[in-house]
């Protein structure tokens, strides 16, 4: 941890794009280079074991809340030091990604994980990030960057209220900003209007078959006003079963859960099932 704290200090805010700002420390720049070459052997002919093969290169990475609330202004953070289960799935899509298209370059990299990481693509201030995960998934399948299967797997139709962060401002320093609160409730507003399919946490075992390594998996939630609390890459492991590849609130690090899927959900006392989605 004293590490991911030093790393911190030394962050350079420098410019990308033509009007945004990057945040990345030499560290961190340093660890790029050494992850391209790490994957640069991965057999990209299929997406998912590209994912989880990409995804496993971070195993032992600790898990560090909270990285992109930096700064006072929303930037691209680029943090390898230290993953959240979101910012865990979005550095592994977007390195997969540039497997797939047989990029190297760090700026491939940037414009990936941008894409991944906003609104239709374009980091256009805090509100422009894709906070809520079922927003992520919906908004990254817009893109063409992966497909919603829960409904294909099992999944049925749930419609809930999403307004955890406006009714919880004072955990997010960004919504002390006026324009920032009341452009969030204009988003949660628009969820209002969107329903999702989740694949209850009863009937994940007996789907379990039609989940495949390299699916993202969204754990859903009975928390008042929240779509999703943790999320993670599914893994086909030894055992023939399905595991959870993710940076873990419990070990706190990157790790393949050592239960299945089905049995490791069953353990969080909030869980109502899972969203899936695979990219294409």
């Amino acid at each position: 941890m004293k590490t991911i704290f030093l790393s911190l200090l030394f962050l350079c805010l420098i410019p990308h794009g033509s009007a945004q700002n990057l945040i990345c420390s030499p560290q961190d720049r340093e660890a790029f280079n050494t992850k391209i070459k790490t994957i640069s052997n991965i057999n990209t002919e299929d997406i998912g074991t590209t994912m989880v093969a990409v995804g496993k290169t971070f195993i032992g990475t600790p898990y560090v809340a909270k990285t992109l609330e930096i700064g006072e202004t929303e930037s691209l953070v680029i943090n390898f030091q230290g993953l959240d289960c979101t910012t865990f799935v979005e550095n592994v899509l977007a390195f997969s990604l540039m497997l797939q298209n047989n990029e190297k370059d760090f700026d491939s990299f940037l414009d990936h994980l941008e894409t991944i990481r906003y609104k239709n693509g374009e980091l256009n201030g805090y509100p422009s990030r894709l906070h809520y995960f079922s927003e992520w998934i919906a908004n990254n399948e817009h893109k063409g960057l992966l497909k919603d299967m829960t409904s294909e797997i099992g999944g049925v139709v749930s419609s809930k209220a999403i307004n955890f962060m406006s009714t919880h401002r004072e955990l997010y320093p960004f919504l002390k900003d006026d324009e920032n609160y009341k452009k969030i409730q204009a988003s949660e507003e628009f969820l209002k209007l969107q329903s999702i399919c989740i694949l209850p946490q009863d009937q994940i075992k007996a789907n379990e078959h039609l989940i495949q390594t390299g699916d993202i998996i969204a754990l859903t939630t009975s928390i008042k006003g929240l779509d999703i609390t943790h999320t993670g890459i599914a893994s086909r492991e030894a055992d023939g079963r399905i595991h959870l590849l993710h940076a873990s609130t419990g070990s706190m690090e990157v790790e393949v859960s050592k239960l299945p899927l089905a049995e490791y959900l069953k353990g969080i006392k909030s869980n109502t099932g899972i969203m899936v989605a695979r990219p294409l």
